[in-house]
């Protein structure tokens, strides 16, 4: 080892100093703190400590790293198995929507045709009231016509027929009466 007096001398000799005492020179006194605390870190080997704290840290580190990285897949898969039920619910989103048109389509053409068949069957009914209605009216005007004929008839006969061709009228169809009965 090196003695303290060759130290302060050699610090003397590189200051251009003029020789003090040994025990007021500074260079020396910083020479034997650091000497000190070399010395006591080695005795307490506070380098392993320092060390060992230094390499815990930095597995903890290390620790800390990995276990972002596995956060940071998980949320990567989770983010893509998200990704896939939203691609999922949009095709299924679609496909409702592509299932409501063609349903919506079909009940339009379905209810069109109801109405359709409704038109018609009214239309029928409409036309079969009104044949019927056309029907009566010429049955009834056809009666009258009738009742207005016979009543016509009458008033002829009566004008035009005496008594002696009403009597002989009367007869021929007694006697028409009777063979209608015998046959």
């Amino acid at each position: 080892m090196i003695s303290l007096a060759t130290i302060s001398l050699a610090a003397a000799e590189t200051a251009g100093h003029a020789e003090t005492a040994w025990w007021q020179d500074t260079a020396l006194w910083v020479s034997l703190a650091f000497l000190v605390v070399v010395g006591v870190f080695a005795y307490f080997r506070v380098h392993k400590k320092i060390g060992d704290a230094l390499a815990k840290r930095a597995q903890r580190i290390a620790d800390e790293l990995d276990h972002a990285r596995r956060l940071r897949e998980e949320a990567q898969e989770l983010l893509a198995h998200y990704q896939r039920r939203q691609r999922e619910a949009e095709d299924e989103a679609k496909s409702i929507v592509e299932q409501a048109k063609r349903d919506a389509k079909r009940l339009a053409a379905e209810a069109r045709d109801k109405i359709n068949e409704q038109i018609e069957r009214r239309t029928k009914a409409a036309e079969d009231k009104i044949a019927r209605a056309e029907a009566q009216a010429l049955a009834e005007v056809r009666g009258q016509a009738a009742e207005l004929a016979v009543e016509a008839a009458r008033e002829i006969i009566r004008k035009r027929m005496d008594q002696g061709a009403q009597a002989a009228m009367i007869d021929k169809a007694i006697s028409d009466l009777r063979a209608a009965k015998l046959q």
